[in-house]
């Protein structure tokens, strides 16, 4: 009998995807020894594949346009244009290397919950500023090129408060009641996250997790803001689980709609919970607190919608989610925010979604 008694030790765990080997197909420093030719033929393989033809920013014709190899630049054969392989990107009109452009994605990927601007000018050896952009040109394609075609199936819809804080008085008697729209800072703002669940299949076991998250920013959770945005990305016929706010009680009217009273349980008795929504919030409450510390409500989206990236990704491995990234950055057009950011061009108007 005691024979038949297997020990923790003998019982053979699930490894965690992010531990195995396949999780790890990219290393930063295999990056960042990449030749300056190594970084053309990289960055030009993900923006145009591995074909010879190429194609014009200017009059967009795919061609095989002249190469000229002491510039490292075509000059196309439809109207003459002379272009990088950076040109028409968010990466145009670059400084530095080709080759730290792609080191920068290779760190920010490997930063899953988050990267600070700070941190980032450290392992450059930038200033703060240039890192700064860097991060935020990558932040911009995340946005620019992100799917935004109708949540169906099910979805969970929830919403979470950012920055605004009021510190406290230090006397009781001094304090005032923050619950009062009066007493709140203008600066809170209200993240909007709708995910999307794994289709379940016939046959396959449960799946675990979303499949895809939309991330909005509205002032407050109100029943305007959520009613156009659940009309304009999910679809008819789509189950949504949501929280006790009444922010959604009008959504009863055009979607099934399941609830949970979070002021009882953290799940309902029909199984009903908005726990990807909460995993969401999870991720962007340790990038606030342990990265970037607080957001800019001028970038807010920004940082909102990278937190619903990486955890769209959380199951690729990290060579996957850096080619995808590079790719959309080379699919981005120059950004008018992110140039000329030294000689004070910033952007004036925060993002929302209403």
């Amino acid at each position: 009998m005691l024979a038949a008694i297997t020990t923790r030790s003998e019982i053979a765990m699930p490894q965690h995807f992010l531990l195995t080997a396949e999780a790890r197909s990219l290393s930063v420093p295999e990056v960042f020894a990449l030749s300056d030719a190594g970084a053309f033929e990289l960055f030009r393989e993900l923006r145009w594949g591995k074909g010879e033809e190429v194609v014009c920013p200017e009059c967009a014709v795919a061609d095989r346009h002249w190469f000229l190899p002491s510039r490292a630049q075509w000059r196309c054969k439809a109207w003459g244009h002379t272009f990088s392989v950076t040109s028409g990107t968010i990466f145009a009109h670059h400084k530095l290397p080709l080759r730290v452009y792609l080191g920068t994605v290779a760190i920010y990927t490997n930063a899953v919950k988050g990267l600070s601007a700070l941190q980032l000018c450290r392992d450059l050896g930038v200033q703060y500023k240039s890192a700064f952009v860097l991060m935020h040109k990558v932040r911009e394609s995340l946005m620019a090129q992100r799917e935004e075609t109708p949540l169906a199936g099910q979805v969970e819809m929830d919403g979470a408060y950012v920055g605004g804080h009021v510190r406290p008085q230090n006397k009781k008697v001094e304090r005032i009641d923050r619950r009062l729209a009066e007493n709140q800072n203008p600066d809170k703002r209200c993240i909007l996250v709708i995910r999307e669940h794994h289709p379940q299949e016939q046959g396959t076991p449960a799946p675990v997790g979303a499949r895809r998250s939309l991330s909005f920013v509205v002032r407050r959770e109100n029943q305007a803001d959520v009613g156009a945005l659940a009309k304009r990305f999910i679809a008819p016929g789509t189950v949504i689980a949501a929280d006790e706010c009444d922010a959604y009680d009008l959504l009863h009217a055009h979607f099934p709609m399941r609830r949970v009273n979070h002021q009882h349980e953290y799940r309902a008795d029909d199984g009903t919970t908005d726990n990807q929504a909460e995993s969401y919030f999870s991720r962007i409450r340790c990038m606030q607190i342990g990265q970037t510390h607080k957001f800019g409500l001028r970038y807010l989206a920004n940082y909102a919608n990278e937190v619903a990236y990486r955890e769209d990704t959380r199951r690729w491995s990290n060579g996957e989610i850096f080619r995808d990234i590079v790719a959309k950055c080379a699919r981005t057009p120059t950004h008018r925010d992110w140039c000329g950011y030294w000689q004070g061009n910033k952007r004036l108007h925060e993002r929302l979604a209403a």
